[in-house]
Order: structure tokens, then C-alpha cells, then sequence
């Protein structure tokens, strides 16, 4: 399906005033129609102005209004007639209807408001007729909007249960194909997501793990939701847009909202956070201890400020150790005898 936009409609204006002054003019023809027939004049006259007042208000349902960024798909008989873009008063086939099959739905996005809540199933303005049950609800917005998709439970690729939530943000770019492609747009949209966030997700480790390949080119690499975000975000986007391209939407940017463990192993994961961070503490203290101890020796050796046997040494370096890597501040032992 093809979108066709319809160009040169913008004659709502002219119309409402044409059909306007003629319903006037019926009305003026009603009197007059009357007065000549009370004077045995002809009939012609006030059946034309009773016919015109029965029939004149059907030109007011072909008045279309749309503000900037909407569009009305429009069906005349079930046959997809034409598009119409853009802010303007138009004037349509007054028997064409307009077709939004997702008006109805909303996610937990950007730009669903329910009009009906608020506004009552018909009303008639001096601009033309709006019927909020019909057309009001049935515009197509154009403009850029952000879904946000509840967070999903996810197994990354070691397995570890990763709850994680993406926003989307994504516009209609061809009316037709989002109205007659798929059965509702919002909702393809949203199952879209849902599907290629499972798909990118199993292949990345919550965190930066050996041995893991998450590019495909057969290599490990440190790929990780943690520190991949802009990586992982920008695969998403690509994985959507391929399956929303026949819908006629176009994917502008997806943002990873949300992501941690899930509850069950959250406990543990940060036991295991912290662990390693002890690890990493205590190594980087044990090689600044040898090499303190080391320097101490050599200095110790230099000056000839005393000579150690290898006993001594042993000794020496075993309480420099204990005071250097100690978590607690050491009590020091005056020797006030001998050194040996």
C-alpha cells in the first residue's frame, strides 16, 4: 500500500461559507416561496428551499480540520482513497471516513490522551462539525513520541536473571502502511520492542565477563549491558526498525531506562561485587607492602645501617607485612634488651 496525499483541499472555509449563505438564502426562499404561494404563484420556489434545507447540511460533514503534525487516512466505500497532511480547513468528500484502527489503544506512552473522557460524543463549532466519536479520534499524530515499555525479566548470556527497561522513541512516516499493514500499529510497536530487547539482552553479560562473545565475529570481547549501554541501545534500535518498516514507522532513538538484577539474586550479586572489590583492595595493598618492604630492605643494605641475617630478615619482613597490610593500626613492642 502506497500512501497518496491529497493536495488542494484546503477549501473548508469557502465551502462553510457557501453552504452557509445558501442555507440563508433557503431560508429567505421558505418566505417568499410561501408568499407566492398564498398568491397562487408557483411552487417551484419554496420546494427548492425545502429540499435545500433537508439536503444543504451534508457539505458540513466533509469539514476537516487538522493542526500541525496530523494526518486523516480516508476510506470512501472500504476503497483507501488519499491522505491529507498537515494544518489547514479542508473540505473532503463528505462520504469518505477516516481510519485509525489504533485510536483506541493506549500504552504507556507519550501522546495517548483519551478525548472522549473529556469531551462528549458530538458537538458542532462555528468552524465546522467535529465528531469526537468519529474523526477527532481517528487522526494519526505525526509527531515524535516515547514509548515506554514495562520492564522486562531477561536472561543475559551467562544466564543471570537481569531486569531491564528500554524508551523508545519512534513517529508515523507513511499513514497508509500504519493503517492497512498491520491490524494496529501501537500494539505492533509495542510487541516489536519487547521481542528485540529479548533478543539483544541474551547476548550480553550483565557485567564485563572472560570468554564472552557478543559481536558474533567469533572473537571475546568486553562487551556488557553495564558498560556497553550506547552499544547495546543502538542494536535495539536497529533490531526494531527492521521489524517496523513495513508498519510505515521509523525508529529516531532507543535509551536503556532501567537495568539490574533481578530480586533473587540480587543479594548475592552484590556479595559478589563487594568480594571482588575486597580482592582488588587487598592486591593493590599486598604489592604496595612488598614494595615498601623491599625498598626498606635495599636502603637497610646501602647505608650499612645494620646487618640482617636471613632469620632476621625473614623476621623483619613477616612484622613489616603485618603492619602494612593490618587492617587495624599496629601496637608497636619496644625491644629495650639486646638484638639478639
Amino acid at each position: 500500500m502506497k500512501e497518496k496525499i491529497l493536495q488542494n483541499k484546503k477549501h473548508g472555509m469557502r465551502v462553510l461559507v457557501l453552504t452557509t449563505l445558501l442555507y440563508l438564502t433557503a431560508i429567505v426562499g421558505c418566505i417568499f416561496g410561501g408568499i407566492l404561494l398564498e398568491k397562487n404563484g408557483g411552487p417551484v420556489l419554496l420546494i427548492l428551499s425545502i429540499i435545500w434545507l433537508c439536503i444543504g447540511w451534508v457539505p458540513y460533514c466533509g469539514l476537516r480540520i487538522l493542526k500541525p503534525q496530523e494526518a486523516l487516512v480516508l476510506t470512501l466505500f472500504g476503497k483507501y482513497v488519499g491522505t491529507v497532511k498537515g494544518e489547514g480547513f479542508y473540505f473532503v468528500n463528505p462520504f469518505c471516513s477516516s481510519v485509525n484502527p489504533a485510536a483506541a489503544t493506549h500504552l504507556n506512552q507519550s501522546g495517548d490522551v483519551d478525548n472522549r473522557a473529556r469531551k462528549p460524543a458530538f458537538s458542532f463549532s462555528l468552524t465546522g462539525m467535529e465528531n469526537n466519536a468519529g474523526d477527532l479520534g481517528k487522526k494519526i499524530s505525526l509527531k515524535i513520541m516515547t514509548l515506554n515499555n514495562s520492564r522486562q525479566k531477561i536472561n543475559d548470556c551467562l544466564g543471570n536473571p537481569v531486569e531491564i527497561g528500554i524508551a523508545v522513541m519512534w513517529r508515523v512516516v507513511d499513514t497508509s502502511k500504519a493503517v492497512f499493514n498491520v491490524d494496529n500499529y501501537k500494539e505492533y510497536l509495542s510487541l516489536q520492542c519487547d521481542t528485540a530487547l529479548r533478543n539483544i539482552v541474551r547476548l550480553y553479560p550483565y557485567d564485563v565477563a572472560p570468554n564472552v562473545d557478543t559481536t558474533g565475529d567469533g572473537q571475546a570481547d568486553d562487551g556488557s549491558l553495564r558498560g556497553s549501554s550506547e552499544i547495546v541501545a543502538t542494536r535495539i534500535k536497529d533490531e526494531i526498525q527492521q521489524k517496523v518498516g513495513e508498519a510505515g514507522l521509523e525508529i529516531l532513538e532507543a535509551r536503556i531506562t532501567y537495568l539490574a538484577y533481578a530480586p533473587e539474586i540480587a543479594a548475592v550479586m552484590l556479595q559478589r561485587q563487594q568480594a571482588s572489590a575486597i580482592i582488588d583492595a587487598r592486591k593493590m595493598i599486598v604489592d604496595g607492602a612488598v614494595g615498601m618492604v623491599e625498598m626498606a630492605l635495599n636502603r637497610l643494605n646501602e647505608n650499612g645501617v645494620v646487618e640482617l641475617d636471613e632469620e632476621r630478615k625473614a623476621a623483619m619482613v613477616s612484622n613489616l607485612l603485618v603492619v602494612l597490610c593490618g587492617n587495624r593500626d599496629a601496637q608497636p613492642i619496644v625491644n629495650s634488651g639486646s638484638l639478639y
